[in-house]
């Protein structure tokens, strides 16, 4: 695939496959100016202390961690069929300036690991988090990299490259070693099109095409990087509907796709899976797109 490289806001790496390269080029260019137009009157909070032609690097409000990991990380863009258009960095991806624009969809994954007694592993997010800190979710939801490994073109049945990527990351935030839940046991149960942006920093959103995951197996967690997850918790079946409550009356907070997932899918597929008949419940073809 032939792809063309162009600089993003903040200096964002963005990468387009030659089939959108002529509609993009404009909008390329656009992005050079930093902060006057695609940012506008989202240059606030923890952007607002950077240089007019600054970077996210140079902001004191963020963890370093974390900043590197947006610099870092190759995100795999996609269009709402999950067809492969390119790649751009972590950073470009969530800064709601290209979200809002429709520049940014891209591959994500959210995995729902089990006890073999049933119980949900959830985990809250740490407070160094750039995006949605401090909220309860799903045991882990990240994003597959745009790397021979885990970019799955054309979008793959068996979601192989996903799988992989969540494995990486099953290790990478709650220590669960490579192998002590393998890539077969996540079951691909459906994708999902969601939108949304970090109530308490509008700077940041999410815009993703969400693989969901589900297993069973060996949820013990030796030990958890602080600089993704604070504490983890094991959550019964009966007590989820308490959890949404909880939500609801601001007691908690829970992520926006967590949420979602919970009220819509999560009790069928719970059910099953207790019942020894998660298949049934498998959607791995449909994309559901939500408001």
């Amino acid at each position: 695939r032939t792809q063309a490289a162009f600089t993003g806001v903040l200096g964002c790496r963005v990468h387009l496959s030659r089939g959108v390269q002529h509609g993009m080029r404009a909008v390329g260019q656009e992005r050079v100016a930093v902060g006057k137009t695609l940012l506008g009157g989202r240059m606030r909070r923890g952007l607002g202390a950077l240089a007019a032609v600054g970077s996210v690097k140079e902001s004191k409000a963020y963890d370093g961690e974390q900043l590197r990991l947006l610099d870092a990380d190759e995100c795999i863009l996609v269009n709402e069929k999950d067809e492969v258009v390119g790649s751009a960095s972590k950073k470009f991806c969530h800064l709601m300036a290209n979200i809002d624009q429709d520049k940014a969809l891209h591959r994500a994954f959210s995995v729902f690991l089990f006890t073999d007694s049933g119980e949900l592993v959830l985990q809250k997010r740490s407070d160094d988090k750039i995006l949605f800190p401090g909220r309860w979710t799903n045991t882990v939801c990240s994003h597959p990299l745009h790397t021979p490994d885990e970019l799955d073109d054309p979008p793959c049945p068996e979601a192989t490259g996903v799988r992989r990527a969540a494995v990486r990351k099953l290790e990478h935030e709650l220590g669960i070693p490579q192998g002590q839940v393998p890539a077969n046991d996540l079951h691909f149960m459906t994708r999902i099109v969601y939108k949304a942006a970090v109530g308490e920093d509008d700077t940041w959103g999410e815009h993703e095409v969400d693989y969901i995951l589900v297993g069973k197996g060996d949820a013990s967690t030796p030990g958890l990087n602080p600089n993704e997850v604070s504490e983890v918790r094991m959550l019964k079946r009966g007590e989820l509907e308490g959890l949404l409550q909880e939500e609801v009356r601001g007691e908690v907070m829970l992520s926006p796709w967590f949420k979602l997932i919970a009220q819509r899918w999560l009790p069928k597929w719970w059910d099953a899976l207790l019942e020894g008949d998660l298949l049934r419940e498998e959607d791995s073809g449909a994309i559901h797109k939500l408001p």
